[in-house]
């Protein structure tokens, strides 16, 4: 019973990064390629833009190198940046959106992506508070289904 206490605090904790790196990272419960592909799905079926997905282990290997299953999917939305970069042009180095999709050295695999609320810190973004809700939104949706059990 302890145990099974102990790993839902810890769950719970792990669900989202602390707020001074800027990361949110929500635990999944597939790997990392299903993940991705969850991921990537939904975002075409919202209508956003998927500009590319990398596959860090692959690159790895060809350089000879191991890394454990770690995935990138850069993807947008015009019609929600660009509001966002008529608040504060300079957001525009954190657009698109990119998701990481990674299994850790225990075997539990992430999703994690920039917090839009670190992206006002940052940036000092002013009068772009519903913009924000609804990519926080957004993104918190895409995470949750992605990540859940198939």
């Amino acid at each position: 019973m302890f145990r099974l206490l102990s790993c839902f605090i810890l769950l719970c904790f792990s669900l989202t990064a602390t707020a001074n790196d800027g990361i949110v990272s929500v635990a999944s419960s597939n790997s990392v390629k299903t993940t991705a592909d969850r991921l990537e799905k939904i975002l075409k079926e919202k209508g956003m833009t998927v500009f590319a997905r990398i596959d860090h282990t692959a690159g790895a290997k060809k350089a000879g190198k191991d890394l454990r299953p770690t995935e990138l999917i850069i993807f947008g939305n015009p019609k929600v940046g660009t509001p966002l970069m008529q608040c504060q042009q300079k957001v525009a180095i954190d657009l698109p959106q990119k998701a990481l999709i990674w299994r850790n050295d225990s075997g539990q695999v992430w999703l994690s992506y920039n917090n839009p609320e670190y992206l006002i810190e940052r940036h000092q973004i002013k009068g772009c508070e519903e913009v924000i809700k609804k990519i926080t939104g957004a993104l918190d949706k895409f995470a949750k289904t992605a990540t859940s059990k198939k």
